[in-house]
């Protein structure tokens, strides 16, 4: 039996799967009205595939937009995969959920912040376990973005 009730991991599952939602829906019937999306994501994250130009222009981490021109959006339970416009040059990309960090619609003031870090306060390692046998994966929380930086002035 678990010692507590894991509610950022059980919060981080659920808004990867409104993320999944959303994305379906845009995937089959366009974006409605004025919605749009800034995705941030790791591109370190294993699963990240990009052309080797963009992966080189950012090493860490990319912002894209899904608004005007986008092709080819598929959406599985891991990821999406997008076509998108970088001056005049379609690119596909394939971004696993678990490297997006933030979901951004300001046509709506809607977003999401997904941050990483290690939970060791409440764990203890046993003296015989070999840590590299069954590492835990990070932990993911999930919290609302300020829209400020996103807001048209």
């Amino acid at each position: 039996m678990a010692k507590s009730i894991d509610y950022g991991n059980l919060m981080h599952r659920a808004m990867r799967g409104l993320i999944q939602t959303v994305l379906k829906d845009v995937g089959a019937n366009g974006l409605p009205g004025a919605h749009h999306f800034f995705i941030t994501f790791d591109t370190t994250v294993p699963g990240v595939e990009m052309a080797d130009w963009l992966r080189s222009r950012y090493p860490a981490e990319m912002t894209v937009v899904i608004q005007h021109w986008f092709e080819n959006l598929i959406v599985t339970d891991d990821g999406f995969s997008v076509t998108l416009n970088f001056g005049n040059n379609p690119e596909p990309l394939v971004i696993p959920f678990d490297a997006v960090r933030t979901f951004v619609d300001p046509s709506v003031e809607f977003g999401l912040r997904f941050e990483t870090h290690e939970d060791d306060e409440d764990e203890e390692e046993d003296e015989d376990d070999d840590p590299d046998d069954d590492p835990d994966p990070p932990h993911h929380e999930a919290e609302i973005v300020r829209l400020d930086k996103f807001r048209k002035q």
